[in-house]
């Protein structure tokens, strides 16, 4: 691809983990100025620029967005722990503070963003056994789905009116390790390395996944196509059961035996040892894309065997 952000200034807020480094070096490699608004400095190094942010107020970081052509907003506190009260209050006020924030800097600066491109979530159908939600599914019951509305209902309060919106709830993504992490990813790779990659609980719960590349040639197109609007799911056409998933990716790395948990030992272990929600492998969903595919975006990674031997490299 050539470089299509040739002289464009992208701002990502919440830039600094995982995705937004992804992002960032993506956006870098297609000739993008990039700025990152985060609370902590990013743990890898790039040709970005860094501005520190509260999350919660205005302040001199403003600069970043002022004239540039697309904010993304990636901004929250990770869903990966332990679901305490304090967490929780945590995981839904660093979304709608940071996204009302935004609002608030748009109407502040002279020349704010003519594109927000706005992270949402595809936990906001909650955990359906068997349903494939595509993007008019009724929304979910639970803390997630609460997040998610909540996230959105900010987002939509605080866009100007002549901006251009694109809500981009995203499944889980997969990727390479970086300075930011590798996403759960990493995870899953040293579970299975350890022999533990089997399936967990009955296995049938949906994992919907997409590769970090694909994600970031949305992130793309949603900037670039004025045609883009409103809400899309994030997500290859190809979602998995928890079970095929991890056979999946037992075959990619080689691994012959993936010995199975069962939903007692995951509700213990999973805070014990991984300090983290034990429902996140628990429960899942089957999403597909369909504004995406409708569209005729082109998955470069929709088959996960390709996906997961890509990230092997």
């Amino acid at each position: 691809m050539g470089k299509n952000f040739e002289g464009k200034r992208i701002a990502i807020a919440g830039g600094s983990g995982f995705l937004g480094l992804s992002m960032a070096q993506h956006f870098i490699d297609n000739g993008a100025d990039v700025s990152l608004i985060s609370r902590t400095i990013p743990k890898a190094s790039g040709a970005w620029t860094h501005f520190a942010w509260d999350g919660r107020s205005v302040g001199d970081w403003t600069t970043a967005i002022d004239g540039c052509d697309a904010i993304v907003n990636l901004a929250g506190r990770t869903v990966n722990c332990i679901k305490t009260p304090d967490h929780k209050d945590e995981i839904i006020r660093s979304r709608i503070e940071s996204t009302r924030v935004l609002g608030a800097a748009m109407r502040e600066v002279h020349a704010p963003p003519p594109v927000w491109v706005q992270m949402s979530t595809a936990h906001i159908y909650g955990d359906p056994p068997t349903v494939v939600c595509s993007e008019g599914a009724a929304t979910g019951y639970g803390l997630a789905p609460t997040v998610a509305k909540e996230w959105e209902a900010a987002f939509a309060e605080s866009i100007l009116p002549e901006q251009r919106g694109v809500i981009m709830r995203t499944s889980f993504v997969i990727g390479r390790d970086r300075g930011g992490g590798g996403g759960a990813l990493a995870t899953l790779k040293l579970i299975t390395k350890l022999g533990l990659g089997g399936k967990v609980g009955k296995g049938k719960q949906g994992m919907s996944w997409i590769h970090e590349d694909d994600l970031n040639q949305i992130f793309t197109r949603a900037i670039h196509e004025d045609s883009m609007s409103g809400v899309y799911i994030v997500s290859s056409p190809q979602p998995k059961s928890q079970a095929e998933f991890m056979r999946t990716l037992r075959h990619v790395m080689g691994v012959p035996v993936g010995l199975p948990a069962f939903e007692w030992m995951v509700r213990i272990g999973a805070p014990l040892f991984l300090r983290t929600d034990p429902e996140l492998v628990l429960y899942g969903r089957y999403v597909m894309p369909a504004r995406l595919i409708d569209e005729g975006f082109n998955f470069r990674f929709g088959d996960l065997t390709a996906a997961l031997k890509d990230l092997r490299k």
